[in-house]
């Protein structure tokens, strides 16, 4: 599985952007799944639902499954958050998990970047961002620029970049 990434502040488009690019690379006849970082209280089950109940009342796991999907909900109780390779080897196998947020974490990664966000790019202090997607023209950009607007010129830069 290859891993590459999209980060950037709150409110710069990384989903937007993400949800442009799967389908994009998955018509090129990759396999894809995402990881997607959410704040550190997100909670995907609903209060009063069973699965709920049965995290409240201490499972470590709850696993819910259909007829169309399946998740497992893990509650790290008093374990720490799991790593890169954790998370990853709980995903079955693809050609790409594409990643928003998890800075963190050592892969390349493409920086969304709106000026109108109000805050200062990551890429001069993160090795991992190999270009900067933007409609804005950030100082001191010393790696490419990405029209963040142009989804398939970004998917064609993500497949070149991981030798696809």
């Amino acid at each position: 599985m290859k891993i590459f990434g999209l980060s950037g502040h709150s409110g710069s488009g990384k989903t937007t952007l993400m949800v442009k690019l799967v389908p994009l690379l998955t018509a090129k006849g990759l396999t894809v799944s995402t990881i997607k970082q959410a704040n550190a209280g997100f909670d995907a089950d609903k209060p009063g639902k069973d699965s709920y109940l049965h995290r409240e009342a201490g499972a470590k796991e709850v696993l819910v499954a259909s007829a169309k999907r399946w998740a497992l909900m893990h509650e790290y109780r008093d374990e720490p958050e799991f790593t890169m390779d954790q998370l990853l080897a709980r995903m079955s196998a693809v050609d790409l998990v594409l990643v928003e947020g998890f800075r963190q974490w050592p892969h390349p990664r493409i920086e969304v970047w709106r000026q109108a966000v109000g805050k200062p790019p990551f890429f001069p202090d993160d090795p991992q961002v190999v270009a900067v997607a933007s409609p804005d023209q950030p100082d001191g950009l010393d790696r490419p620029l990405l029209d963040l607007d142009d989804a398939g010129a970004i998917t064609r830069f993500i497949l070149k970049n991981l030798g696809f």
